[in-house]
């Protein structure tokens, strides 16, 4: 993972912390699906959970809230980003207990 690690934190610092449509603590909030606005919540769980479950009702009611196209999108690759992420991580972990000598710790993943 280590040399790999440069292009995941450019990623990173793109989608949450670039200049965009949606404000990048925003993005920051939806890829960790925390301290969200009320009306994102759901969607944004949604995106982390089942992704697939997603509707065109989903995005028309977030429209209706106010935002835009652009932010619902920045904040839906924001949200996928994150979840994303913690599936990599605990994957590795694993791995990297294994390492470690540690292995039977890392079977405590959720």
């Amino acid at each position: 993972m280590d040399r790999h690690r440069v292009h995941l934190d450019a990623l990173v610092k793109g989608v949450l912390e670039q200049p965009g449509e949606a404000a990048p603590a925003l993005r920051q909030a939806a890829s960790r699906n925390r301290d969200l606005p009320e009306e994102l919540r759901a969607y944004v769980d949604t995106i982390e959970r089942h992704a697939y479950k997603v509707t065109d009702e989903d995005v028309e009611a977030l429209k209706q809230a106010g935002y835009s196209e652009d932010q619902l999108f920045e904040i839906t690759v924001a949200a996928a980003l994150g979840a994303g992420l913690r599936r990599l991580e605990a994957g590795l972990a694993p791995l990297a207990a294994e390492r470690r000598g540690d292995a039977g710790a890392a079977k405590t993943v959720p």
